[in-house]
């Protein structure tokens, strides 16, 4: 296991200990299920507006209730090892819950970043909320129109290919 692979306490820490070197930790969070070019490219992004960037990644449990039965293809673990594979990333965290509040507060970050299938009036009301108490700023980075993990699974199931 990667050692960027930590805890909602152990992120706590290192949340405190970059704000105090004065560093801007940027957050943001989902399922990253089978991860694609799309992703990349919005971690990149996400990472380029700060010193750190520190994923949330929906737990298996959360990934159902948000995507349905079937999901998540891959199990959290194996989908944290991945992320935290990437350059860009800096930490991952797990959570279990449908909802990133527990993650935000426990990252606290300068900046919290969703993709431009979100505005700032879609997301979540609670974790809106938090995100002001606490002074991040949110940003929006346009989405990659074509990539999407959904669209992925429709394309594996059309192909007709019986070695699938």
């Amino acid at each position: 296991m990667s050692p960027k692979i930590i805890g909602v306490q152990e992120l706590s820490e290192h949340g405190n200990q970059s704000r105090a070197a004065g560093k801007k930790l940027v957050a943001t969070n989902g399922c990253f299920d089978l991860l694609h070019v799309g992703h990349v490219r919005y971690l990149q992004a996400a990472r380029g507006l700060g010193d750190l960037l520190v994923v949330g990644l929906n737990g298996d449990r959360s990934v159902r209730e948000l995507k349905g039965p079937g999901r998540p293809i891959t199990a959290e673990h194996d989908r944290a090892e991945i992320l935290a594979a990437l350059q860009c990333v800096d930490l991952v965290t797990i959570f279990p819950e449908m909802r990133a509040t527990k993650f935000i507060a426990a990252s606290h970050p300068a900046i919290y970043v969703k993709g431009g299938d979100y505005s700032s009036e879609t997301l979540n009301e609670e974790e809106r909320a938090l995100l002001k108490q606490i002074g991040a700023e949110i940003r929006i980075i346009p989405f990659e129109a074509g990539y999407s993990t959904s669209r992925l699974l429709d394309q594996i199931c059309k192909s007709g290919n019986p070695k699938l």
